[in-house]
Formats: structure tokens, C-alpha cells, sequence
């Protein structure tokens, strides 16, 4: 439920990533005289997308949950949420009730522009599109067969469910409107509770969901929608967005400063690289994701106090009535596009809030580093490959894949919770007795990439693509049985180094595997591609299984179960082809490679054929993720933002050594 809810998240974010259009619309319009044409025509366009939001959520959902983000999941959901709005409009209704149109139930009014219903119509649409888009109806109706069955499904759900609607949703939208004034009614405090569990939220990805309710019209308090129409009250209206101004403008970039100041003197200059690069997308455009994910998991009790301030930042900003807005997020750009919306109250007043959560934050940071020895960035020792381990069962012969097996050995508990020890390409994938008898400090001491505890039984590691020589070891010791007390997990941390000669200042150009839809390496479906933990690419959900070579390489090394192709190339880049999501369970049977280990190929080259349909009806994924796993190696990385299906062969990104 939570994975589900975590992908209804990355959805609702396509639909989202409109609203800058509108806001750069309804900006410029307040800063043109307010007699001028054009500053009422530009007003209105902005006003058209923010009015249409029940709409785009629908769509979005539909697309961006669909299993292969086609264009027939977005046009169902255009139909499954058009079909309740047409068919509970009060002049519906009155007829269907057979009653005057003044005594229709005034929340039927109000259902063409809730995104709850969109909602409700996104979901039904991705359902029926994942259900159905491949069904193979009798030849005499054969012509809705597949794609062309969905937004029937579509229609005649969504239908089902406006019978229910009729009668359940005056006391739903009730339901709604009543929390909506709650929240409204506890002021400022309302305001910070929902800034604190905003921040707290973001690393499950529900996030999403809790400011649906807040910023859009779910419960009748869409603070985006009204703020930027300038409706409702001055100095109320906004109060729900006001308060990150100070914490993305200033007080972020200051808490990355105290990072910083606090960093290892050999380590502050890259930890100054990464801290300026994140503060200033903090400032700038009010991306928050590249600092916070940069302690969010390594000092989880600092991200807390961070989540407290960002609250403590939206009360006091709702107590004192000052307001502006945002349809993006709370930075520099939304903050000048917002101060001439005339709703806006005393908005020059964050900027004096700012400078106080910049001192908070720092000083905040600073404090709780040193005192609970948080590990933020560059405060962790210089991983070295000279580690030593004492213990009887460490030996000469021992090299950093045996070391940094029995280290995880020891710190999973030993053969008494291994059930299976298990990899794929990257992971090692492990089935224990119990995850919660870990030592999660210990296995990242092993020099390991990240971990993913998925749940009481279940555990991913994330080693590299050397992971196969970590396993066979980790395997070795396992069925040896190895007492944990002949392994002392006394090592310093065992760096599993960046291997090969790169040429530096060499640029490299990286293509599309395959005919498909681009996806952005942040929206697939996997965690520890999404996270980054293996290196930085792109993936595609490809069209057809014809999958060619992402760049001009010599085939490093081809998995035995086929699912994945390791590439190197002149210059020393290392790129890893990742065929489907959890596939390495399907033994490699939908897949035929072309290629052997040591064969030279140009981008283009066909590589693989890939049976889609093989992988779907095994509950796989088919998304194709290319990443580059030497990523310390490089210097630049541009991924040419793409919206539009990819041709095969299609340049995607640049890369330039260091």
C-alpha cells in the first residue's frame, strides 16, 4: 500500500509541473498596469490550467501509473472524469431526481472542479488500463480490442461509481469541507502542524497526498488555486505556502553552511561543492531534494529538527498574517512572480523571517551536529583501501570482495538469520530470519553503495556491479557456517574502489536503448535506481524488445541470467544496461543477447531482443535503465530533458570526465 501510495505521488507530480506556466502567466499579468489588456488576457491564461486541476490530476495519474506511461491511460482518464462531472452536474441531477435544479445539494456544484474526483478518475483509469490494454476480444468485435477497450472500461466504471456518487457524495464533500475549516479554524497552529508533517513525510514520497488536501481543492481549502485568483481573505489565503519562503531562501542554505563548518578539514572542499550546489537550488528555485537527501538518512535526527523548523517557520509566518505564494516551490523565482498578486499581504516580511530561520538553522545545525556526532556530509573518515580486519577467519588471502562479505556477514547476524543469499546485477538480495536483528551502520562500514530494509524478511544491499564477487563470498562463509566470534567487524570502512583508468576531460554521448518513453532516473520504479545509490542515467519503458547498444563501448560483462550488459568505454566510463525492474528472478528467459564479453559495439548496435510480454505476465516491469556506475569519475552530466517518446538511438545525455 505504501509503494502504491509512493507512486500516486510521483504521478500527481506530472500534472503539478504545470502550475509554474500558470504561475509565470498570472505574475507578469499583476506586474503589468492593471488597465492593460494583456495583463488581464496573461491573468486569464494562468487562471485556465489552475481552474482545470481536477482534470490534470486525472490525466497525470492515468499516465504517469500506467505500466508502460501511455498516451490510452491518459485518455481514459480524460473519460472516466469527464463522465461523473457531466453526469452529477445539477442540471443532471435535478432530472435524475427528479427535483428543481435550486434544490439540488450544493456539493454537486462543486464536483467538476474537485480534484478528489480527479483523483478517483486517474485511479480508475490506470486500473482499467493495466487490466485491460492487452485483452483480445472475439473477431467480430476485435476492433476494441487492447488499447481501444480502455476508456470503455473507463466509461462504464466510472459510471457504476457516479450511481454511488449520487447518492454518498453531498456527505463526502461535507465530510471534506468540515476538515477543511478545522484546519483553517486551528490558524497558525494548523498551519505549522501540516509545514512539520510536509518535511516529515518526504522520505516516504506521501507527501504528495498531504498537500493535495492543503494546496488544492480536495477540502475546500485550495491554498494555490486561491491565491493565485486572488480570492478569499487577505492575510488567510496562502498561509499553507508562506512559511517555506524562509526556510528554502534562507534558513536550508544556512543549515548547509553549518554542514560545511562542520565537515573534516581534508573533506570541506567537496563537501562545500555539494553544500553550495544544493543551497543555491534551495534559494533559487525552492528545490529542497539535493540538501535535505543529503542527511536525511545519514543524520535522520538533524532532518527531524529540520522538519520542526520548516512548522515552526509556516506558524509563525500564518500568526503574523504575512503571505505569498508559489505553484512550484518556495524560492526565489515563485517569491518575485508572487509579490504583486494583490492577495498577497506584507510578503517583503519573509524575507525579514528569512534572515531569523537562517540563524535558527545554523546555529540549530551546529548545535545538534556536534552534540549527538551526527555523520553529515564530510564528517565520515576517509574510506580507505588498506583495511585490516583482526579475527581468525580474516587472512592474507583475503581481498576487499572476502572482506566486505564477512564484515556483512557479522553484521547481518551470521548464518543464524540468513535464510537465502541471493544477487542481482547490483544488489545483493538476501533473505534473512529477521532484518530487524541488523546492524545497518556496520554493513554501510562495509563500503556498500546504500541498503533497503523492504521488510521483515527481506533485505537489498547495494554493492555495484561487483556485487557477484561479494555474494559468492558472502555464500562461501554462509554455508561454511562461520561462528560470528571468528569475525570481528573491527575494520575501518572497505571502499569498493572505482576500478579502470579514466580519461580525464573526455566527453562521452549516451543514446536510447530503445523506442519508448523517456523516464527521468528519479521516477523509476526501484528505489535504488531512483536513489542514485548505483550512479546517474536515464531509463526508457520501451515500445518493442529490440534493445541496442546506449553508447560506442566494448561489452564488459553480460549477467548470467542475461537481464543485465555491463559497458566500458574508451575513455573509461562504466555503463551498466539494466533490462526490467526485479528481473533477474526470471532466470533469463525473455531475453536473447547478441553480445559476448569482450565485443566491441557501436551505439545502436541491437544487443539484446526482449520478450515484453514475457516480463508482464511474470508482474515484472520492462523499464531499460542505463546508468554510469563509475560516477566518481565524472565531472558533468547533462540529461537533456525529454517529454516526448524516444526514437531508438536517440541522443539522451552528456558526460565529461574528471
Amino acid at each position: 500500500m505504501k509503494t502504491y501510495f509512493q507512486r500516486m505521488g510521483r504521478s500527481l507530480m506530472l500534472p503539478v509541473a504545470t502550475l509554474p506556466a500558470a504561475a509565470i502567466l498570472v505574475g507578469i499579468g499583476h506586474w503589468l498596469p492593471e488597465n492593460w489588456a494583456a495583463a488581464q488576457f496573461l491573468q486569464a491564461g494562468g487562471n485556465a490550467i489552475l481552474t482545470n486541476l481536477a482534470l490534470l490530476f486525472a490525466v497525470g495519474l492515468g499516465l504517469g501509473m500506467s505500466q508502460d506511461k501511455d498516451g490510452s491511460a491518459a485518455l481514459a482518464g480524460v473519460v472516466a472524469f469527464i463522465v461523473p462531472t457531466y453526469v452529477l452536474a445539477p442540471a443532471q441531477v435535478s432530472t435524475l431526481l427528479g427535483i428543481t435544479t435550486a434544490k439540488v445539494d450544493p456539493a454537486f456544484a462543486a464536483i467538476s472542479s474537485n480534484v478528489f474526483i480527479g483523483i478517483i478518475a486517474g485511479l480508475v483509469a490506470v486500473t482499467m488500463y493495466n487490466r485491460f490494454h492487452e485483452v483480445k476480444l472475439p473477431m467480430a468485435i476485435s476492433f476494441f480490442s487492447g488499447k481501444r477497450l480502455v476508456p470503455i472500461m473507463a466509461a462504464l466504471t466510472m459510471l457504476v461509481i457516479s450511481l454511488v456518487l449520487l447518492f454518498v457524495w453531498p456527505p463526502i464533500y461535507q465530510a471534506l469541507v468540515a476538515f477543511g475549516k478545522f484546519i483553517v479554524g486551528l490558524g497558525a497552529v494548523g498551519a505549522g502542524l501540516y509545514g512539520f508533517f510536509n518535511r516529515l513525510l518526504i522520505p516516504t514520497g506521501l507527501h504528495q497526498a498531504l498537500n493535495s488536501v492543503f494546496w488544492f481543492n480536495v477540502a475546500g481549502i485550495n491554498d494555490i488555486g486561491n491565491f493565485w485568483a486572488s480570492k478569499g481573505t487577505r492575510g488567510i489565503t496562502g498561509m499553507y505556502m508562506a512559511g517555506f519562503f524562509p526556510v528554502m531562501m534562507f534558513g536550508l542554505p544556512a543549515g548547509a553552511y553549518a554542514i560545511y563548518r562542520n565537515a573534516r578539514p581534508e573533506r570541506k572542499k567537496e563537501t562545500a561543492s555539494l553544500m553550495l550546489a544544493a543551497g543555491f537550488a534551495s534559494f533559487f528555485t525552492g528545490v529542497t531534494e539535493p540538501l535535505e537527501f543529503s542527511f536525511m538518512f545519514v543524520a535522520w535526527p538533524l532532518y527531524v529538527i529540520h522538519a520542526v523548523f520548516t512548522g515552526l517557520s509556516l506558524a509563525f509566518a500564518a500568526a503574523m498574517h504575512w503571505t505569498a505564494g508559489f505553484t512550484f516551490s518556495g524560492g526565489l523565482v515563485d517569491f518575485i512572480l508572487s509579490l504583486k498578486v494583490p492577495i498577497a499581504n506584507q510578503p517583503l516580511m519573509l524575507l525579514v523571517q528569512g534572515v531569523v530561520m537562517a540563524v535558527i538553522y545554523y546555529f540549530g545545525f551546529d548545535f545538534a551536529i556536534k552534540k549527538f556526532n551526527l555523520m553529515t556530509p564530510g564528517r565520515e573518515a576517509v574510506a580507505t583501501n588498506n583495511a585490516t580486519t583482526v579475527g581468525v577467519a580474516i587472512g592474507d588471502d583475503d581481498d576487499k570482495y572476502s572482506i566486505a562479505a564477512k564484515k556483512i556477514y557479522a553484521a547481518i547476524g551470521g548464518t543464524d538469520n540468513i535464510k537465502v543469499v541471493d544477487n542481482c546485477t547490483t544488489r545483493l538480495r538476501l533473505q534473512l530470519n529477521d532484518t530487524a536483528k541488523i546492524d545497518q551502520n556496520a554493513i554501510k562500514a562495509a563500503g556498500v553503495a546504500g541498503l533497503n530494509v523492504l521488510d521483515k524478511t527481506n533485505l537489498q544491499i547495494v554493492v555495484g556491479t561487483e556485487v557477484q564477487f561479494v555474494a559468492a563470498a558472502l555464500a562461501k562463509i554462509n554455508q561454511a557456517k562461520v561462528p560470528l566470534d571468528q569475525i570481528e567487524s573491527t575494520a575501518a570502512p572497505v571502499a569498493m574502489p572505482v576500478t579502470g583508468d579514466v580519461t580525464v576531460g573526455a566527453t562521452e554521448t549516451l543514446y536510447s536503448v530503445a523506442n519508448g518513453q523517456y523516464v527521468a532516473i528519479e521516477d523509476v520504479n526501484d528505489s535504488t535506481f531512483a536513489q542514485k545509490m548505483l550512479g546517474d542515467g536515464f531509463a526508457i519503458e520501451p515500445d518493442s524488445g529490440e534493445i541496442v547498444a546506449p553508447v560506442d563501448a566494448k561489452v564488459m560483462s553480460v549477467f548470467p541470467t542475461k537481464h543485465a550488459i555491463g559497458f566500458k568505454t574508451a575513455a573509461g566510463l562504466e555503463i551498466l544496461l539494466h533490462m526490467g525492474i526485479d528481473t533477474v528472478q526470471l532466470n533469463g528467459e525473455p531475453f536473447e543477447v547478441t553480445v559476448a564479453a569482450d565485443q566491441e559495439v557501436k551505439h545502436g548496435d541491437i544487443v539484446a531482443h526482449v520478450d515484453l510480454d514475457a516480463i508482464k505476465a511474470a508482474g515484472k516491469q520492462t523499464t531499460m535503465i542505463v546508468i554510469i556506475t563509475n560516477m566518481a569519475h565524472v565531472g558533468y552530466l547533462k540529461v537533456a530533458p525529454v517529454t516526448t517518446k524516444l526514437v531508438t538511438n536517440t541522443a539522451v545525455a552528456q558526460v565529461t570526465t574528471k
